[in-house]
C-alpha cells in the first residue's frame, strides 16, 4: 500500500502521539542491550560479583548484586528516554498547530497509508554559529508496521523541500546512539556526522548514551 506525506491537521494528534511516544520509549531496551556490550560494564560485573563472592562466599549474594546493578542500568536507560518524552509533551508537543503550523519556518508533516498516520516529522529553523540559516529537523518517527517502505526518506525529504524552499544553507538534526535506524538512513540520505556530545542528565552518562549530531548541506549538493 502506498503513502503520502501531508501537512499535520488537528484530527492527527492522537496517532502522531501515540507514534511518538512509543517511537521514543522503544529506544530503552536498544540502550541497555548497548550497555552490556560494554567492556567497561562486562568487566565491572564480573569484577563485583567476584569480589562479592570472595568476601561473602554467597554465589546467591553474588547474582543477587549483579542482578541490582543490571536493574540499575535498565532503570537508568528508562529514564532517560522516559524524561525526554515527559518534557516534549508539556512543550512542543503540546500543542503541535500551535508551535509548528502556526510559526513561521516551522512545520510539521505526517505519513499516511489507507487513512492512517504511519509517521511524522517536523522542522524549524535552528540558530546555527555564523548567523547562518539553517533548519532543524526534529520528531521523526515511523510505525514499526511501516518500516523499510521509503517513508522514512521521504519525510526527510520532506523536509530538506522545506528548507531549500526557505533559502537555507541545509538541514541538522540530534539523534542519539541507540536510534541506530534512524541515523543510518540519515547517512543514506546524506546527513553527515559532524560530531557527538553527552547528554546532561546522569541517567544516560551511566547508560552510555550519546547525542549524534548531524548535517546535511543543500548549497553545495546544488553545485
Amino acid at each position: 500500500m502506498g503513502h503520502i506525506i501531508r501537512i499535520y491537521k488537528d484530527s492527527d494528534y492522537e496517532s502522531v502521539m501515540d507514534h511518538y511516544v512509543s517511537g521514543v520509549i522503544e529506544n530503552a531496551p536498544v540502550a541497555f542491550k548497548q550497555v552490556l556490550r560494554f567492556p567497561s560494564t562486562q568487566i565491572l560485573m564480573t569484577v563485583g560479583f567476584l569480589l562479592i563472592l570472595a568476601a561473602t562466599g554467597s554465589i546467591l549474594l553474588s547474582v543477587c548484586v549483579v542482578l541490582c546493578a543490571l536493574g540499575f542500568l535498565w532503570s537508568c536507560c528508562w529514564n532517560f528516554f522516559h524524561s525526554y518524552v515527559n518534557n516534549t509533551l508539556v512543550t512542543d508537543m503540546k500543542d503541535i498547530k500551535k508551535h509548528y503550523i502556526e510559526r513561521d519556518g516551522c512545520c510539521f508533516w505526517v505519513a499516511e497509508s489507507g487513512e492512517e498516520v504511519v509517521g511524522m516529522v517536523a522542522a524549524l529553523p535552528f540558530p546555527h554559529p555564523g548567523g547562518r540559516n539553517y533548519v532543524e529537523l526534529k520528531r521523526m518517527s515511523v510505525a514499526k508496521s511501516h518500516r523499510g517502505m521509503g517513508i522514512g526518506k521521504d519525510l526527510c525529504r520532506a523536509c530538506i523541500d522545506f528548507a531549500r524552499k526557505r533559502g537555507c544553507e541545509g538541514v541538522v538534526l540530534i539523534t542519539s546512539t541507540s536510534q541506530v535506524g534512524g541515523w543510518n538512513l540519515y547517512e543514506k540520505m546524506g546527513f553527515i556526522r559532524t560530531h557527538s556530545s553527552s547528554p546532561p542528565n546522569w541517567s544516560s552518562k551511566l547508560a552510555g548514551i550519546k547525542l549524534l549530531h548531524y548535517q546535511y548541506n543543500i548549497q553545495r549538493r546544488c553545485q
